[in-house]
């Protein structure tokens, strides 16, 4: 199967001093759930605008679904990538949400009856239909984030990145986006999280571990869950159950239904 992204020896530097990110590979494969797990300062979110064109790599190559990436391809690369960043307030250009969802659709030349179908559709999905006519300032956080969602979701992307955008949102707000997002890959979309919460990792296919912007290791989640040299060299808080899990594995607490109720219960938060 060909891959949906390929990212070949990339490295990228805001100034002449010192590379955010070095030398990186990575082959993202069609329908994979790819979480980049990093501190702040780890160059995750750098990554996430190299793959969509914002920022221009110093060297290497990237391919999205065997186009490279470059001036001339650009535009045709973002109908396949859609981004949510972690402020939707950077993403909101309509007046009211109606017209920020379909901002991406008229840059498409998607037909109006077409427009009004997708808008009504995916407004629908992240429960955001009956918010179609109010403006920007009349919403919450985690509602912005939604209409956010639904206008990528409206643009029928190949792929789609989450860049931090649960950062700023309540527990309540964070599960339904977490929801959508297994929702989608489940429809064959490939998911890239960018963050620096583990419980974000847990679901998805294969974890990225960035550190100083290098790749530390890449893994399925739960090898990188179980993997506390790993977590820890990366300076990633470990999430409670595995922490305790941990401790009683160094301190040599052999209870087993106890080991596997804090295991069960990592992949669970």
């Amino acid at each position: 199967m060909k891959p949906i992204i390929e990212i070949k020896d990339v490295s990228f530097a805001y100034s002449k001093q010192q590379d955010v990110l070095k030398n990186v590979n990575l082959t993202i494969q069609k329908g994979e759930w790819i979480t980049i797990l990093g501190h702040n300062g780890s160059g995750k979110s750098t990554l996430s605008k190299l793959l969509i064109g914002l920022l221009k790599a110093k060297t290497g190559t990237i391919h999205v679904d065997g186009i490279e990436l470059n001036e001339d391809s650009v535009y045709d690369i973002r109908k396949k990538i859609g981004i949510v960043f972690q402020n939707p307030d950077n993403q909101f250009v309509g007046v009211t949400v109606r017209d920020d969802i379909a901002f991406g659709l008229e840059n498409l030349q998607i037909p109006r009856e077409e427009m009004i179908e997708r808008i009504d559709k995916f407004s629908k999905k992240v429960d955001m239909f009956e918010y179609l006519n109010k403006e920007p300032q009349q919403l919450s956080g985690g509602q912005k984030q939604r209409v956010a969602i639904a206008g990528i979701l409206a643009m029928k992307t190949d792929v789609i990145i989450f860049d931090e955008s649960t950062s700023m949102l309540d527990p309540k707000g964070r599960k339904k986006i977490l929801e959508y997002m297994k929702q989608l890959n489940d429809e064959g979309t490939t998911i890239i999280t960018i963050t620096h919460d583990m419980k974000e990792a847990v679901s998805s296919d294969r974890v990225v571990v960035l550190k100083h912007g290098e790749i530390l290791k890449v893994d399925t989640s739960t090898n990188i869950l179980r993997d506390k040299t790993t977590l820890e060299q990366s300076n990633l808080e470990l999430l409670l159950p595995l922490e305790l899990l941990h401790y009683m594995d160094s301190n040599n607490v052999d209870h087993q239904s106890l080991k596997d109720f804090l295991w069960a219960s990592s992949l669970n938060v």
